[in-house]
């Protein structure tokens, strides 16, 4: 069974990365498209889990995102187990309710998938090398990559 409380907050409220690797496991879900980060999320109909642990890959897997309607589709990924999902564009409120759901979006990401989920697990994904073409600024990334963080030290839009 995967661990499904891998963020916790640091002394100042925001989430860290150290405590998303003191976890036993975690599922990364990854919209995919030709090798590739799906453009948009909302309308994606792949998707590759990724189980990590202390020591690495674990295992992963391929699955079928058949759900088109809004709900079943948020549904669906927190059923998965996923903790993380990285991801090209997604709506707003999309993003929103899988936060609600426990599942910390990082938003934006753009490249091969093998590439994007080395720098994430590098803590490197922030660089700029795998932003989404016009999204300037970077509202879901975080000083020193790992997972996105926004500019106020927090997961999703700020």
């Amino acid at each position: 069974m995967l661990e499904t409380n891998v963020f916790s907050k640091s002394v100042s409220g925001t989430l860290c990365w150290h405590a998303l690797c003191s976890f036993r496991c975690m599922r990364i879900a990854i919209p995919i498209w030709c090798g590739r980060i799906s453009p948009v999320f909302d309308v994606a109909g792949n998707l590759l889990l990724v189980d990590v642990g202390e020591g690495g890959e674990l295992r992963r897997k391929e699955v079928s995102l058949s759900e088109t309607e809004f709900s079943s589709r948020v549904r669906r990924i927190a059923e998965l187990e996923a903790n993380v999902l990285i991801c090209g564009a997604i709506s707003q409120p999309m993003e929103a309710s899988l936060n609600a759901a426990g599942v910390r979006v990082i938003g934006d990401t753009c490249g091969p998938v093998e590439e994007v989920l080395r720098a994430f697990l590098l803590r490197r994904l922030s660089d700029g090398t795998f932003s989404m073409p016009g999204c300037c600024g970077r509202r879901r990334r975080f000083r020193g990559g790992g997972p996105s963080l926004g500019h106020r030290g927090k997961i999703g839009r700020n």
